[in-house]
């Protein structure tokens, strides 16, 4: 069943192949902070050292949102409509203890379990970057726990239950591309849905985090395109050539997207590979498009359904009979010794 009016089939698979046969599916997305997330790793913000441009060769400290910081939640987000609707294995699966191998999760953002198999990611997801510096895009805060009263003390006892925590600012931007190998038509459109449905990111434990997918075009390609790192680096440029970067004040988000538009526009320019780009007006009616697939009840079970479909059909012929040969094949070793 074909979903997808304004794309040429072309650009897809019938099935899910077993070998990379280079054809490349990237969204190009902003994503904006509309709270105060944390992204950490031993209770620190994570950030980087680099240059602040292409053509700025200035070092400052960037916002680091590590790649698996991005991918888990969107994959938990597809989980979430699976076990919703019923489809697939949904009950077999529990993720990072015990996953089914054949939900459209498990095969296009990949599992690995041990000496019971495993399978690579086909959505491929690399550590994105803020725009702005580091110091211009968070914040400490002092935390505390009061007593039921509203209060730090009680009977003359003070809590000692009080932190502080550097947190992300609102509207600080991460330009992040997200990588899809061989795509199917519903694969595309499973982790499209992901993309745009997922609104928490950061630390899971807190009641903040989050964060607004603003996806402003899809690359078809025969291979890999620039890094988050060399488009924000362009974003940068162009932004701070125009007078568009003023701290403390935040970006506009008007002239970020503006921007991120022209800078993905003029890198793709310079790339050496075969490719279509969905920029701007050109993107404007697949994600519409997209967006009424994934609103429409019906058709997204339809779409969920025939991902599900053809995930099974690929974990049959490449993962589950593997696994059954490796099984045999233990025995027999373990029958002659």
């Amino acid at each position: 069943m074909k979903f997808l009016k304004t794309l040429d089939s072309k650009f897809f698979h019938d099935e899910i192949p077993a070998k990379p046969m280079g054809k490349y599916a990237h969204f190009i997305t902003i994503r904006v902070t509309e709270s105060y997330p944390l992204f950490q790793t031993d209770g620190e913000l994570n950030k980087a050292r680099v240059s602040a441009g292409i053509a700025d060769k200035t070092h400052i400290s960037r916002l680091a949102m590590f790649k698996r910081k991005q991918s888990t939640p969107e994959r938990l987000t597809g989980r979430e409509l699976l076990r919703n609707y019923k489809i697939g294995d949904w009950e077999k699966c529990d993720y990072n203890v015990d996953f089914s191998k054949t939900t459209p999760d498990c095969i296009l953002y990949g599992f690995a379990i041990g000496d019971s198999g495993s399978e690579k990611s086909k959505v491929v997801v690399d550590t994105a970057y803020s725009i702005t510096p580091f110091d211009d895009s968070h914040q400490n805060f002092t935390l505390n726990a009061p007593f039921e009263s509203g209060t730090m003390s009680r009977q003359g006892e003070v809590t000692s239950r009080i932190n502080s925590q550097d947190h992300i600012l609102p509207q600080t931007f991460f330009p992040s591309i997200v990588t899809l190998k061989d795509p199917t038509e519903t694969g595309f459109l499973y982790v499209f849905n992901n993309i745009l449905r997922t609104r928490h990111y950061g630390a899971q434990t807190t009641r903040t985090g989050r964060v607004r997918n603003e996806l402003i075009g899809v690359i078809f390609a025969d291979g890999e395109i620039v890094s988050n790192l060399r488009w924000t680096q362009k974003i940068y440029d162009l932004m701070s050539a125009a007078g568009k970067i003023n701290p403390p004040d935040p970006l506009n988000e008007d002239d970020v997207l503006t921007n991120a538009n022209r800078a993905i526009s003029q890198l793709m320019d310079e790339e050496c590979i075969s490719h279509r780009d969905f920029i701007g007006e050109a993107f404007d009616g697949l994600l519409a498009e997209v967006k009424s697939i994934s609103s429409d009840e019906t058709q997204l079970q339809e779409m969920l359904a025939q991902a599900n479909t053809e995930s099974t059909a690929y974990a049959q012929k490449h993962i589950l009979k593997s696994s059954e040969k490796g099984k045999k094949g233990k025995k027999a070793t373990a029958a002659t010794e």
